[in-house]
C-alpha cells in the first residue's frame, strides 16, 4: 500500500544546510545548485505490501517534471530501511529491515574498487539513504528502482521524499502543506512461501509440489 503526499519525517533542506556549512573554510558546496522552485509529481510508486524473509522485492518510484524548467538534480530519500536495536555493547545499534542488493542508477563499468563496500547502482550520494539521478527536463519522467531483501519480519512503514536537488536551494512546492512523497505499509512474513518448479513449464510457482503418483 502506498500513499502520496504523506507527512514525511525527512528533510533534504536540513541536509542541504549541513552541506552549505561544510566542515571548514572554502566556498559553499551548494554554490552551483540553482535556486528556485520546481514542480514535480509522483507518477507511480510500487512496493509489495506482502513480503517474506529472504525473498527479493523491488521498490520503484517514478517522478515527472511537471514544470517548465529543468530540475537540477532529482533525488529521493528513503526512510525506515533500518531500525534501532537496544542491546548493549553493539558496535552499531542500526540494523537493517531490508538489505539493498541494487540501488538506482547504472553500475560502473568496469566496477570501481569500492564496489564491495558501496552498494551497486550509480545514483548514490554522500547523504544516508538518498539517491540522485541528475537533471530532469520539463515533461520528462525518471524511475528510481531498488532491489531489496527483507531480513526482519513484522509490520513496517517505509517513507520516501522527492527533492529537486541535494543542497536545499532547489525546492519542490509543498502539496497540501506536506513535502512531496509518500509511504508504503509492508508486512514481512517470518518465512518465505513454499515454492516448487513446475515440471511442465520449468517455472517456479507458489505452493507445495504435487505428490508423485
Amino acid at each position: 500500500m502506498v500513499r502520496f503526499r504523506a507527512a514525511a519525517t525527512l528533510s533534504l533542506a536540513a541536509l542541504g544546510a549541513l552541506v552549505a556549512t561544510g566542515c571548514g573554510g572554502g566556498s559553499r558546496q551548494d554554490a552551483h545548485e540553482p535556486s528556485g522552485t520546481f514542480a514535480m509529481k509522483v507518477v507511480r510508486a510500487r512496493f509489495p505490501a506482502k513480503q517474506a524473509i529472504a525473498r527479493p522485492a523491488r521498490l520503484e518510484v517514478q517522478v515527472r517534471n511537471a514544470g517548465t524548467h529543468t530540475v537540477p538534480n532529482v533525488a529521493i530519500t528513503l526512510d525506515s530501511l533500518y531500525y534501532t536495536e537496544h542491546f548493549p555493547e553493539l558496535a552499531s545499534n542500526k540494523r537493517p529491515v531490508w538489505v539493498i542488493e541494487r540501488g538506482p542508477g547504472a553500475i560502473a563499468t568496469p566496477p570501481v574498487e569500492s564496489q564491495e563496500v558501496s552498494l551497486p547502482g550509480g545514483a548514490q550520494t554522500a547523504y544516508v539513504n538518498t539517491w540522485a539521478l541528475g537533471p530532469l527536463r520539463a515533461g520528462q519522467t525518471q524511475t528510481f528502482s531498488w532491489l531489496v531483501v527483507p531480513v526482519k519480519p513484522g509490520a513496517h512503514t517505509v517513507n520516501f521524499l522527492v527533492a529537486a536537488g541535494l543542497a536545499g536551494r532547489a525546492k519542490v512546492p509543498l502539496e497540501s502543506g506536506t513535502p512531496l512523497g509518500g509511504h508504503f505499509k509492508v508486512d514481512v512474513a517470518a518465512a518465505p512461501s513454499t515454492t516448487h518448479v513446475d515440471p511442465n513449464t520449468g517455472r517456479v510457482v507458489v505452493g507445495a509440489a504435487p505428490a508423485v503418483p
